[in-house]
């Protein structure tokens, strides 16, 4: 080997250069918490049960229009049954926006602001940095999911009083059962949001623009729930991840039933591992220019 081949193969490598170092979790963290879109998304969530509260409270206690009583007929009952009615309003659309956001803005925000070259020329391993940026994202994602309700807890406890949480169909879970499967209802969400996750994990990654990465997630993920209420499609709905995503529903019942969330959980996991595939095996061959 030549003096000069033995030098560019001494400087490919800097002494003490660990890949395992480089971009650490804890501060590509700090960066999104600093950002505004991250301290909005949280606020809006953190005032939605006021704004519920207050709809409440100027409309008159929510009355069942007609013989049949729903979840949100008994949200002035205690703090468990507002902190329920606050994911049940918020579980089909609302918490769509912060994971699209969250994880479609991530790696294009640094394509659009011309960072991502310097990020990797750091250098950063492109798998280093995207699996950074997919931690904090999901991170920062499921702890929006536990922001609304724990809010909701504190906010109807004061306004309605601690007790159990009365279930539509008749009885009622005490308050410590009631935790639990709220934990339960928190964390089926979390799962069953990682399409939009992985849509818009995957879109970031192939695009310079996050309103497209984000947009074009929650676009996708209205289309799901389009194509679930079209019944024609029969049987084939089983297979959209939107036609399961209120199957938590059966965990606040008296005996919970675990069959239609086990098999949302499923289909939920299988589409996100293959779009989270799919956006490391292209960001690993794209030509980052930005």
């Amino acid at each position: 080997m030549s003096t000069l081949a033995q030098s560019t193969a001494r400087t490919e490598v800097a002494s003490g250069y660990r890949a395992g170092r480089t971009l650490p979790v804890r501060v590509e963290l700090v960066r999104q918490l600093k950002r505004r879109r991250t301290l909005v998304m949280f606020g809006i969530l953190a005032v939605l049960p006021f704004v519920l509260v207050a709809a409440f409270a100027i409309g008159g206690e929510p009355d069942a229009g007609g013989n049949r009583i729903t979840l949100m007929d008994t949200a002035t009952a205690s703090g468990a049954n507002f902190a329920a009615v606050n994911l049940f309003v918020s579980a089909g659309f609302l918490l769509v926006i912060p994971v699209a956001l969250f994880c479609g803005d991530t790696v294009a925000s640094e394509a659009s602001w011309s960072s991502l070259r310097y990020l990797l020329a750091a250098p950063v391993p492109r798998i280093r940095l995207l699996w950074s940026k997919l931690v904090v994202a999901l991170g920062l994602s499921l702890a929006a999911m536990v922001l609304l309700p724990l809010v909701a807890l504190a906010v109807g406890t004061a306004a309605y009083g601690w007790g159990p949480l009365q279930i539509p169909t008749g009885g009622s879970l005490e308050t410590g059962t009631a935790a639990q499967r709220l934990l339960v209802v928190v964390a089926y969400i979390f799962v069953s949001q990682l399409v939009t996750a992985g849509l818009a994990f995957w879109l970031s990654t192939k695009t310079d623009a996050p309103l497209g990465a984000v947009g074009g997630a929650v676009g996708l993920t209205i289309v799901g729930n389009v194509l679930d209420a079209v019944t024609a499609l029969g049987d084939w709905r089983h297979f959209l991840p939107a036609h399961w995503q209120f199957a938590w529903a059966d965990a606040v019942q008296p005996t919970p039933e675990w069959s239609g969330m086990i098999q949302g959980t499923a289909i939920s996991i299988t589409y996100a591992l293959v779009l989270f595939a799919l956006a490391f095996r292209g960001f690993a061959r794209k030509d980052v220019v930005s």
